[in-house]
């Protein structure tokens, strides 16, 4: 297995074809234990190699509870990915968040840690060597990480508004009113319906990982938005606007940096 020096970023519902910002992207095949992925290598990158995941597959297909979440990850692992960015387009429950602004994520609601197939969010489902428990010490989203896109935010244009707590909710129905305004009540400011594994199962397997979400409509009380076809569709287009520009320079720029949590072992 590779050294962790590659770097990688997972894009969404937003993205549906296998390029980013313009640029055409090569489709790999990588074997894993969970079955094989498809990711995308992004050309360009002078030292190491820079990845793009399409979680719903390019083009979509998958719905959030069809995301074979386990594989995505060891696929990460497999081409030594140290540097993860995963992003998503988010419903916002917190009025004071901006929509169509790119927002770091500072940490993670999602106390059933559960995938949506009902087992338990881990990569150590079954015992097998070098398993352990994710002790989170630094937090799930990487310091380093989380600060070089913040100056790359700034560098675009983007004074970043300050991070905002994501609940992870599976899906794939979208939520009811009385169940978004209980997130809020827990402090929640956006949320979707992915993201949430993606982040612990590459902690699980200590790759250093940041987030970055994008509101595309309202999700709290009156400011609820109209769920029709075409608003979606153009909300949809606007993140993916915004998202890719972040996406690609952070594949150009970005550098592997420690992991800052641990797996506790025993034996």
């Amino acid at each position: 297995m590779p050294s962790p020096q590659s770097v990688a970023v997972i894009l969404g519902s937003a993205h549906e074809q296998p390029e980013l910002a313009g640029v055409p992207l090569e489709a790999v095949a990588v074997e894993t234990a969970h079955g094989e992925v498809r990711l995308h290598r992004f050309p360009g990158r002078a030292d190491g190699e820079a990845w793009v995941l399409f979680r719903h597959g390019a083009p979509h297909r998958l719905l959030p509870n069809q995301i074979p979440y386990r594989a995505h990850a060891a696929a990460l692992r497999e081409v030594g990915c140290g540097a993860l960015l995963v992003t998503s387009s988010v419903g916002v429950l917190d009025d004071a968040v901006p929509l169509d602004t790119p927002i770091l994520v500072r940490d993670l609601l999602m106390p059933d840690n559960r995938l949506p197939d009902g087992s338990t969010c881990t990569m150590f489902g079954e015992p097998t060597p070098g398993q352990g428990h994710l002790v989170i010490e630094e937090g799930l989203f990487s310091a380093a990480l989380s600060a070089r896109i913040a100056e790359l935010l700034d560098e675009l244009g983007w004074p970043p508004p300050p991070p905002v707590l994501f609940a992870y909710v599976g899906g794939p129905r979208t939520k009811t009113a009385a169940e978004n305004a209980l997130l809020r009540q827990q402090g929640a400011q956006v949320n979707s319906m992915s993201l949430g594994p993606e982040v612990v199962l590459a902690n699980e397997l200590e790759i250093p990982t940041a987030a970055l979400v994008v509101g595309h409509k309202r999700s709290s009380g009156d400011c609820q938005a109209p769920l029709d076809h075409e608003t979606i569709a153009a909300s949809l287009r606007t993140s993916r606007e915004v998202v890719e520009r972040v996406a690609a320079a952070w594949l150009a720029r970005a550098r592997a940096v420690p992991f800052g949590n641990r797996i506790h072992r025993y034996g």
